[in-house]
């Protein structure tokens, strides 16, 4: 047992290592992800931040619905871009522009204001 115990100390510094390196940027930058509310397994792209308060949640038998804001000094094609590059890897799939269908469920993003001062709705329902 005790032969093995420095190949297993440099594993778990490997492991630590490339966890490091290939883990998400923010992580690797020290900062926490932030996640829309009431969605918490949907990131908050950064330059967005929830509008407390705004949104609502129900849980029904035939699935959660959920309405979130959040706004910022971002533009609606730069939102769409991380949500179309970041969505897929979560398991959601690209149904039409800004409309998402993961299992049976629907997230629509919803854009009001202009950019640079812009308000995205997050609406996930039943599909």
């Amino acid at each position: 047992m005790i032969r093995w115990l420095p190949f297993v100390a440099c594993l778990s510094a490997l492991s630590l290592t490339t966890a490091g390196l290939f883990g998400p940027p923010a992580a690797r930058a020290g900062e926490t992800i932030a996640y829309v509310a009431g969605i918490d397994d949907l990131p908050l792209m950064s330059g967005l931040t929830s509008v407390p308060g705004a949104g609502v949640v129900f849980d029904k038998p035939s699935g959660r619905i959920v309405e979130a804001y959040a706004e910022g000094e971002v533009g609606r094609a730069q939102v769409a871009a991380f949500y179309t590059q970041t969505l897929p890897q979560l398991g959601w799939r690209a149904r039409q522009s800004n409309v998402f269908i993961r299992e049976n469920e629907r997230l629509s993003l919803i854009f009001l204001g202009g950019d640079g001062d812009l308000i995205v709705r997050f609406t996930l329902e039943p599909d």
